[in-house]
């Protein structure tokens, strides 16, 4: 009879020493060499009547190996469920000693997940954000679309540029006196009051009449993409060479029938009804993120330290990518690699802690994510890649693993849904614009 010898058993690590019975191994050897005998050509004997000494001398290394293997894995499978183990990562096998006519001995070592006790989610009470959605911004939004399906034409008269004017502008920016990659073009159209370029370069634009040239002096932002820019300071050679306007719109059904709705109380409706939505998105994320911290606040168990660092691993390996490619986010390029470490360390922890106790809610209330909703989200994703929707469904079918990345996001979410039902919950209104802002001030 197999033993099991427990060798470790201190917070969430655990280690054994198992060993099989010589004849146990010998017997296994011996079924698989028969097996084998049935099928096995030999010379001079038909199919199955070889003697079973030509067939261990013939077969011997080869059997006694796969019966190793099984052995292995089936007795560690064994004392893993016999003793209701959840390993946090696949388990250690190492130190095999295995010699013909001899026990069979291995160590095997792990780590497990922790007894998880979640809390009472009613305590639990959160203010969430909420805000309405103000004419003005749905008379913001249907010009803005309906800018987008009649071009903008040059102006003849001889007037400076102004905010809501589209400008042409050549541009050739230094920093330091040096030209860097996307600091410089030729005819490019710009609206002054977009705010898509540098704080402060299009309000230096107003003023300018065609033909006039101008430097403009700009600071890159702390926080800009590109790490080596961020908050140096800026110029740009400009010349304006073209000033265009929109023709003044109209908010009538016509407008709104060009642009594909039967009138424009329908597409005010429309353009309304999209706006609440990312309204909603933004509230239930900023509550999201919430709920997460307080969760993590109020849940403190020992972590499998292989969860831990496999997750650390996964995030480092995307900051140096960033950090290669000129990506990295400016606060974090200020810091040394000990400090980063150490802060995405803990990033890593705050994950696995969050997404052991949601999976240990998820199975303790029984919440699943049903295969029409998988599908749902499979059919969602493929619709991403026009014309490439039947390879997306392949991939998701056919790569080991792929369908579980489409499945984690919807049971964290359906997990979150839970919890939220038990917490108390009330609305607090607040400015639009203000909620908009709320996702970067958290980050």
């Amino acid at each position: 009879m197999t033993k099991v010898h427990e060798d470790v058993n201190k917070g969430l690590k655990r280690a054994f020493t198992i060993t099989v019975p010589a004849a146990e191994v010998e017997a296994a050897v011996t079924k698989r060499l028969q097996e084998i005998a049935k099928k096995a050509k030999i010379q001079g004997f038909r199919p199955g009547k070889a003697p079973l000494e030509l067939i261990r001398q013939r077969f011997g290394s080869e059997a006694t190996g796969e019966v190793y293997d099984r052995l292995i894995n089936e007795n560690a499978e064994a004392a893993i469920t016999e003793r209701k183990l959840r390993p946090a990562a696949q388990a250690k096998v190492d130190g095999i000693v295995a010699e013909v006519g001899k026990d069979l001995s291995f160590k095997m070592e792990m780590e497990i997940i922790p007894e998880i006790v979640p809390m009472d989610f009613a305590k639990l009470s959160f203010e969430k954000q909420v805000a309405d959605v103000a004419p003005k911004t749905i008379d913001e939004a249907v010009e803005r679309v309906a800018k987008s399906f009649r071009q903008p034409e040059a102006i003849t008269e001889k007037r400076a540029a102004k905010k809501g004017d589209v400008t042409v502008i050549d541009f050739d920016g230094t920093v330091d006196g040096v030209a860097h990659d996307g600091m410089k073009s030729e005819n490019h159209t710009l609206e002054l009051g977009s705010n898509s370029f540098i704080d402060g370069f299009e309000d230096q634009i107003a003023g300018m009449k065609v033909g006039d040239k101008k430097d403009v002096k700009v600071t890159f932002p702390e926080a800009y993409h590109a790490a080596h820019l961020a908050g140096k300071k800026a110029v740009f050679a400009v010349t304006l060479k073209e000033i265009r306007a929109h023709k003044k719109l109209e908010m009538n059904d016509e407008l709104a029938k060009e642009i594909g709705f039967p009138s424009m109380e329908k597409l005010r409706e429309r353009i309304a009804g999209d706006i609440g939505e990312n309204y909603s998105k933004i509230s239930r994320s900023v509550l999201k993120r919430e709920l997460m911290d307080e969760l993590a606040k109020k849940h403190k168990f020992e972590l499998p330290s292989v969860m831990v660092e496999s997750e650390f691993d996964s995030i480092w390996k995307q900051v140096e990518a960033d950090k290669t490619a000129g990506r990295l986010e400016a606060d974090d390029a200020k810091k040394s690699e000990k400090d980063l470490k150490a802060e995405y360390h803990e990033i890593a922890e705050r994950r696995v802690r969050l997404g052991l106790l949601l999976a240990q809610v998820a199975e303790t209330n029984k919440i699943e994510v049903a295969p029409t909703e998988l599908r749902n989200a499979m059919m969602a994703e493929a619709r991403r890649y026009p014309g490439q929707e039947k390879a997306v469904v392949e991939y998701f079918t056919k790569t080991r693993g792929a369908i579980e990345r489409l499945r984690a996001p919807l049971l964290e979410e359906k997990v979150v849904d839970f919890i939220l039902e038990k917490a108390k919950i009330t609305e607090k209104k607040i400015d639009s614009e203000k909620l908009l802002k709320l996702p970067d001030e958290m980050d």
